[in-house]
């Protein structure tokens, strides 16, 4: 890593996360692309990518649960790792981080509510 960066640098197919691990943390994306990957019956499945300045594994600082998706390198990734501890600690002093996960949140889910209703015609015709 140079000098004056932070973060890890994930190689190309690295995982970054696992599906089924406990979480503790989540990870801003500052530099690369990694992929979202739902492992279902012996098969993976990509569920999107994400780039820079996007956040992953998220779910893990509000619930208890364990990761429901992997999360690989696609190409080399530059990603930070913030804790619970950190990550509340950086809201109580800026209160819009926690609405800006928020909002990022619900357009995922907007955007997975759209890609069911999407596979669901589908299977109609």
């Amino acid at each position: 890593m140079a000098k004056g960066e932070l973060g890890r640098l994930y190689q190309d197919g690295e995982t970054i996360l696992r599906q089924g691990d406990a979480g503790d943390c989540m990870y801003v994306i500052q530099e690369g692309e990694a992929d979202i990957i739902v492992e279902q019956g012996g098969k993976e499945i990509k569920v999107r990518t994400a780039g820079p300045g996007e956040i992953i594994g998220e779910m893990a600082i509000f619930e208890k649960e364990v990761r429901c998706a992997s999360v690989r390198a696609a190409g080399p990734v530059r990603a930070l790792t913030v804790d619970k501890r950190t990550f509340l600690t950086r809201v109580h002093e800026d209160p819009s981080l926690a609405f800006r996960i928020v909002q990022s949140m619900s357009q995922r889910i907007r955007e997975l509510t759209a890609e069911i209703a999407r596979l669901k015609g589908a299977d109609i015709g």
